[in-house]
């Protein structure tokens, strides 16, 4: 046989080792590449460290302008320096320290700059909630923030701001960063740092700052407008208590401390001094830098070199003011609020939020939310033309019972001025309560807070039946801008930067005159043209025949307006335009709600006298020098109406099927109305409920209605209380009479406890013998002993070996 040679050595080896080479090659490259890279970053994140010292940054602060819409009269310098006094450390009092690192930061002192188990936390806790409602920023991280303004918000700046972050734990010491912080972070009201908030909230330094105010300010940064103690006194107590809680459970305070602080009370409105000095229309100028810092933060509006233009005329501020002192002359009566918008582009051109700027920064006219009363009607009224109830269909008027569930809404006119039977016109025109109550019960009170929030209305409003009667309060710049959506033919008008806020900043540019945003007026349709223009109709009623005739303008120019008085008279308001023109006033006391009953000449001070006067002094001036002709406002088409039989059910007008009880005649447009049908049964009658009842009282509450009961068991817990009702089917909704409902009762299945009270010990344990029931008995008995109390007690589910304790005294 031929022999072979030994066989060939395989390849594979050395190539796999070659690919091992390169692979090696190519990590140990990506590993310099990557230590190269982070060095130079490092490196270069290193280099801004100086550049966030408070001293620098101030150094290089420029001069920002607040200009009239003119752009020739200055409002306010934003400069940096007037609201930021830099402070070191020594004369920030501890306190202060603490409360602002057990509010904004408690794990400040363990972290390097960036706190993972803070981030793992707050995500977990939005996670829960289904919302934000926890940030993972450390005080180091919202410092760096605050101050690195070199690029716009994205991925990349978070990033270099952490790593900026964790740069600064290795370069500055924790008091230097927490110091920092304090000197940089907004306080609100125009103060930007801590000994700035201190003189700005409590009129002294910073170093001598009690708990309770050191707490209040710590509080405010998170939100500022939110937690503003003059705007929101309520929301920045409540954010105080809850700093103060953090400092207990932080071991800062004692719980004496504790307990004191929450009694102390917020600083008094005419008591914060905003600082700077201020040029006319000082109530506009701080609202507008308060818009400014939502947007671009306190760091970059004050000192940051913006020129902004604003809407306001201060010509037209000047005539508001006049009309003011024409009408309130008593230096101790009511004061007023004013505040006027075109409604064709949205800009607000006066606002006058107070008699005295110096004395009070309070500003009545967006801080001031008081109950707006029938003036808020057209909000209710344009939510039911828009489900197309005409405003033809006729009410009766005079006190009202509405039921609630388990509460009855009793509603009556003023001085029971009724009127029999009247269309919703006529009502409207009259200020009817008692119809307008109805109608909210009709269209419900969860459709008139979305109608309001379309047209403009941001404050919180509850979906309480009483918002019908302008219940929930409101400010008068949101309300002339709502009404503007009426003038403006359905359409709000928001700002292209500054989005569904009243349009008060026009453009803003920076220091060498680029622009930086133009706040362009954007229309944003909320009813259609037909409604607001019947709203506008019923609205002119009101002038010409109604509560608002002294409203009338001398020129005889059509007007539309409506009055609103509160219960008591302590609050006045007329809001009313023209075409071109929407004005809001409101009358009142600012610091207190105190009833005007004799401040009108002898007369009290509704929304047709005081307010309306104004109204109309201010509105002639204006449209005067606006040089706007008189204009009709856009004609309407009044719809054909139809009578549909509808009722009151499950939260919504539904169609009557024939069978439901409570039902109302109602004129709708043609072609519009509820969808959908009701159900009601023959004979209906509502479900009670019945959980927690014992089984006669069940048996008497069903036999009312009438219903039928009918029983099903289940096993009794240990100790439960037998014949209570633990469920019922259907447990709400109704039913034809004599219809069934199931009740779910407990059955002991072990016996029951007997009632032990006033045997003899001796007879009472028998008797827990024979159930084959353990007993003991408290303390020493004495001879011939009767039971004052037992527990279990009587008519609870016994189980084997149950132990009843017995109280027992000398027979």
């Amino acid at each position: 046989m031929p022999r072979t040679g030994p066989p060939q050595a395989s390849n594979k080896p050395r190539r796999r080792i070659r690919k091992l080479r390169l692979f090696g090659l190519l990590l140990i490259l990506l590993v310099l590449g990557s230590l190269s890279f982070t060095f130079g970053l490092v490196t270069s994140i290193a280099s801004e460290i100086p550049s966030l010292d408070p001293a620098r940054l101030q150094q290089r602060e420029v001069d920002g302008y607040v200009y009239d819409s003119k752009g020739e009269r200055v409002l306010a310098v934003l400069r940096g320096s007037q609201s930021r006094i830099l402070v070191p450390s020594r004369k920030i009092a501890p306190l202060m320290k603490q409360a602002i690192v057990a509010i904004e930061d408690k794990r400040f002192y363990e972290h390097r700059g960036v706190d993972v188990h803070g981030i793992m936390r707050a995500v977990w806790q939005d996670v829960r909630n289904q919302r934000v409602v926890e940030g993972g920023s450390t005080i180091t991280q919202q410092f760096v923030k605050n101050t690195y303004v070199k690029s716009q918000r994205s991925i990349g700046r978070k990033l270099k701001e952490a790593a900026l972050a964790w740069q600064l734990e290795q370069r500055w010491s924790k008091d230097r960063i927490l110091t920092a912080y304090l000197n940089t972070i907004y306080f609100g009201n125009g103060a930007y740092g801590i000994q700035q908030a201190a003189l700005t909230y409590f009129q002294h330094p910073a170093s001598d700052l009690g708990l309770a105010e050191a707490a209040l300010l710590a509080g405010i940064p998170s939100d500022p407008a939110r937690y503003d103690p003059v705007a929101n006194p309520r929301a920045a107590r409540a954010r105080r208590d809850v700093v103060l809680r953090a400092m207990l459970d932080q071991g800062d305070i004692t719980y004496r401390d504790y307990a004191s602080a929450t009694h102390a009370r917020l600083p008094r409105a005419e008591d914060v001094h905003l600082s700077g000095k201020r040029g006319p229309a000082p109530y506009f100028t701080n609202y507008v830098e308060q818009q400014l810092i939502d947007r671009y933060g306190s760091g970059r509006v004050f000192g940051g070199g913006l020129r902004v233009r604003t809407t306001i005329d201060l010509n037209i501020q000047r005539f508001a003011r006049q009309a003011i002192t024409k009408w309130l002359t008593d230096p101790n009566g009511p004061s007023a609020a004013l505040v006027a918008v075109d409604p064709r582009n949205g800009k607000v051109l006066a606002m006058i939020g107070g008699n005295n700027y110096r004395k009070s920064q309070f500003n009545l006219a967006v801080q001031g939310e008081r109950q707006p009363g029938s003036s808020f009607k057209p909000f209710v009224l344009a939510t039911a033309l828009r489900e197309g109830i005409s405003p033809d269909t006729t009410f009766v008027s005079g006190p009202v019972q509405i039921p609630l569930g388990d509460k009855v809404w009793y509603v009556h006119n003023y001085e029971n001025s009724d009127l029999g039977r009247i269309s919703l016109a006529s009502a409207t025109e009259f200020s009817d309560n008692t119809v307008y109550a109805q109608l909210t019960q009709l269209v419900g009170p969860a459709a008139i807070v979305r109608t309001a929030k379309r047209l403009g209305i941001t404050s919180p409003l509850k979906k309480y039946f009483a918002i019908g009667l302008g219940a929930e309060a409101v400010n008068p710049l949101e309300m002339a801008r709502a009404f503007s959506a009426f003038a403006n033919q359905g359409r709000r008008v928001d700002g292209a930067v500054f989005g569904n806020r009243p349009r008060a900043i026009s453009v803003v540019r920076n220091e060498t005159g680029r622009l930086v945003d133009d706040n362009r007026a954007i229309q944003r349709p909320v009813l259609t043209e037909n409604t607001a223009a019947l709203v506008t109709s019923l609205l002119h009623n009101v002038v010409t025949g109604g509560t608002g005739r002294q409203a009338q303008l001398s020129d005889g120019r059509p007007v539309a307006g409506k009055t609103g008085t509160t219960e008591n008279y302590g609050d006045a308001w007329f809001v009313g335009y023209t075409p071109q023109l929407v004005t809001a006033v409101w009358v009142g006391y600012p610091n207190t709600l105190r009833p005007m009953l004799t401040e009108y000449h002898g007369d009290a001070v509704a929304g047709g006298t005081f307010p309306a006067l104004i109204w109309k002094s201010f509105m002639e001036r204006t449209l005067d020098y606006l040089h706007d002709a008189p204009q009709d406002f856009p004609s309407l088409s009044l719809p054909y109406s139809v009578t549909r039989n509808v009722v009151y059910r499950n939260g919504q007008l539904e169609l009557d099927n024939g069978n439901c009880n409570s039902t109302r005649q109602l004129l709708y447009f043609a072609g519009q109305g509820p969808a959908r049908t009701a159900n009601c049964k023959v004979n209906e009658v509502d479900v009670p409920q019945l959980i927690g009842q014992t089984i006669a009282q069940a048996k008497v509450r069903l036999a009312a209605q009438p219903l039928t009961p009918q029983y099903v068991y289940e096993p009794a817990k240990p100790r439960q209380r037998l014949g209570i009702v633990l469920r019922q089917y259907p447990a709400r909704g109704t039913l034809s009479s004599y219809g069934k409902v199931t009740l779910v009762l407990p059955k002991a299945l072990h016996g029951v406890v007997p009632r032990l009270v006033g045997l003899r010990l001796a007879r009472a344990e028998a008797r827990l013998e024979r159930l084959h029931l353990k007993w003991r008995v408290a303390g020493h008995p004495p001879p011939g002993a009767k039971v004052v109390a037992q527990s279990p007690g009587p008519r609870r589910a016994a189980t084997p070996g149950l132990v009843v304790t017995l109280v027992v005294k000398g027979g």
